[in-house]
């Protein structure tokens, strides 16, 4: 695979450049076995792969204190990202400070990478507030709920970035799902034609809710979508760490040196639901989640760094114990954390105020109104 095409259009492009490979890149087995591959090498420390290690090991001690807090009422729903730790902490791993990362509603694995406090991500889910961090002190956009949406945001400004001369990359990413709405599609299109440096990464976690990849796409694989928008296709086992790493440096490395846009089809599996409204024991079986099971990125990260003797139990011991900190401390912000004035809602849409949003405005303070007096009538 080349690494830099002309663009979409100029009669120039060679399709086979923009294929995906036959087989995802695929560098660390489940047992901890590294196959080095000199087309996407790793160029990680064995501290920056102990950090990782340890990186992913807290943000699924903290996915799994968000789904406890979802079952005890302090929040309306969860999506939970256990199973896809390797696929958003690796691949996050592979920017630099400056770039920027568009989120679904999943990415908590990303988010940490990026030195989010947690807790500012789930009052999105407890309602108490639209998303409580700052995103130009981490880089790191707010969470979004629609499918699909923030590939436009990412591509719009990755295209303003390269009309200022800012040599940043944005990485936007989303789920299988997320491949058959009509933005991403859009935000593709446009990217192809204005060799935007953005990369789409897309974690294929075999279900777009309930539905399975194969109904939703009849192309060969997801990254093929890629050749029609004048796109590099690229594949990588999104359970395997150092692979996801490796092809998200060369997509995004590939970007800022403005070779144009790329997407990522990296393959996962969604070990929770959905979400926490979902049942995900009416589609799927005990007996696939138990081989899903076998290719654990974190264990596998593990079963390396062992090999090669860079963590002992003493070291894991110590991780476990600063990921239980933190849900702890995730829990103290979120447990009743008292609710604003739904009236807030209307104040950061527009500059300027509409005339139908004022209205709405109008509606939903008399509403509250009403509410009060019954409550008090109640009394």
């Amino acid at each position: 695979m080349v690494d830099d095409v002309t663009p979409a259009g100029s009669g120039q492009v060679d399709p086979a450049s923009l294929l995906p490979p036959e087989e995802p890149v695929h560098l660390l087995d489940p047992d901890g076995t590294l196959h080095e591959d000199p087309e996407y090498p790793v160029g990680l420390d064995d501290e920056a792969l102990v950090e990782l290690h340890r990186t992913m090991i807290v943000t699924r001690r903290i996915d799994r204190e968000a789904i406890n807090l979802q079952r005890q009422g302090q929040l309306g729903v969860y999506a939970s990202c256990l199973g896809q730790e390797a696929a958003q902490v690796a691949s996050a791993w592979a920017l630099q400070d400056e770039d920027w990362i568009f989120p679904s509603y999943r990415e908590l694995g990303a988010a940490i990478v990026r030195d989010v406090d947690p807790a500012d991500l789930l009052h999105l889910f407890r309602g108490t507030w639209l998303s409580d961090h700052d995103p130009y002190e981490h880089r790191f956009a707010l969470l979004s709920i629609p499918i699909g949406t923030q590939a436009l945001h990412a591509t719009g400004f990755a295209m303003g970035a390269r009309l200022d001369g800012n040599p940043i990359v944005t990485v936007v990413y989303f789920g299988d799902g997320g491949t058959s709405e009509g933005d991403p599609h859009e935000a593709m299109t446009f990217a192809g034609v204005m060799r935007s440096p953005v990369v789409f990464f897309v974690q294929n976690n075999q279900y777009a809710i309930s539905v399975p990849l194969s109904k939703q796409t009849a192309a060969p694989t997801l990254a093929h979508k890629a050749v029609g928008y004048g796109l590099p296709g690229y594949r990588c086992d999104g359970n395997d760490p150092l692979a996801t790493y490796a092809v998200t440096r060369r997509a995004v490395e590939r970007a800022r040196a403005g070779h144009g846009p790329a997407l990522i089809e990296a393959l996962t599996y969604r070990m929770e639901a959905h979400t926490t409204s979902d049942d995900a024991s009416r589609y799927r079986s005990d007996e696939e989640l138990e081989a899903a099971a076998l290719t654990d990125p974190i264990a596998r990260l593990r079963n390396h760094l062992r090999r090669r003797d860079l963590l002992d139990d003493a070291m894991e011991q110590r991780f476990e114990e600063e990921a239980a900190e933190r849900a702890q401390a995730v829990r103290d912000a979120i447990y009743d954390a008292p609710h604003g004035d739904p009236l807030e809602l209307f104040d950061h849409v527009y500059v300027a105020p509409r005339a139908d949003m004022a209205a709405q405005r109008d509606e939903l303070r008399a509403e509250l109104a009403r509410r009060a007096d019954d409550d008090g009538g109640a009394a």
